[in-house]
């Protein structure tokens, strides 16, 4: 990888909307039509810009609103094959559209090795994870770091929780479950299904949330200020308000 500084959120501007063409997606409430693996959208212009961006919510695309692909699509475009592009070369289509797919794995783990090392009390742990993070950096591909990362977010994530009641419903079914106003800070929510829940003012400091689906969570005064492993397409999928308290630097969706 180049010296240049991770950059771990999306830049349209610099992509060749890669995620528009590179990913299938089937009619549902989340997609207005279905798109196969490799196809361009439909809605996908000329210059890589989505012709419904503004009313993408409106015009049956949500599923577009809670995507992020952690920056990858523009070290795709502009680093690996130099501002070249699909459209412009159809022969490198193929060989990008994965190269896409894997680096945006890739990531998606680096935005989590990040928080880690901002994460005060894995402080001990912290050399470690940045080494483990420049290894990622420099991959090719993710799934056999995945596991090697997630054990090691899983210590950095206990020492964050140390000293805390055990509330421990990792992986747990918790769709629609009424938790307003409960008790979660310090929880292991880790892979948790807490689709459409009653989240409203909860207080979910120091909950890890690695992998949890919060699909239509009511998080309206909820305090997720030091959540742990907490993404933007979660925070996106959900459903926050004026009150939502979110990590600093963590923006809330415009859908809010």
């Amino acid at each position: 990888m180049s010296s240049r500084p991770l950059e771990l959120a999306s830049d349209c501007a610099r992509c060749a909307g890669l995620c528009c063409v590179a990913h299938a997606f089937q009619r549902s409430s989340d997609f207005a039509f279905d798109k196969p693996a490799g196809t361009p959208c439909r809605n996908l212009q000329a210059d890589f810009r989505c012709v419904v961006h503004a009313d993408l919510r409106t015009r049956g695309f949500p599923g577009c609103t809670v995507y992020e692909c952690f920056g990858a699509g523009q070290r795709v475009t502009q680093q690996l094959f130099g501002g070249r592009t699909w459209r412009d070369e159809p022969a490198i289509a193929g060989e990008m559209f994965a190269a896409f797919t894997a680096m945006r794995g890739l990531h998606e783990l680096l935005w989590y090795l990040t928080q880690a090392l901002a994460v005060p009390a894995a402080a001990a742990l912290h050399e470690e994870v940045a080494r483990v993070r420049a290894e990622v950096s420099e991959a090719a591909d993710g799934p056999d770091l995945q596991p090697r990362v997630g054990e090691l977010l899983g210590r950095v994530s206990a020492l964050a929780r140390h000293g805390l009641p055990a509330r421990r419903a990792r992986g747990a079914d918790l769709t629609g479950a009424t938790l307003a106003r409960a008790d979660l800070r310090g929880a292991d929510l880790r892979g948790a299904l807490l689709i459409g829940a009653d989240l409203r003012d909860a207080d979910l400091r120091l909950a890890d949330l690695l992998g949890a689906d919060l699909r239509g969570a009511r998080l309206a005064g909820a305090d997720l200020t030091d959540a742990l492993f907490l993404t933007p397409p979660q925070v996106a999928s959900a459903q926050g308000a004026a009150t939502t308290r979110l990590p600093t630097g963590m923006a809330p969706p415009a859908h809010w």
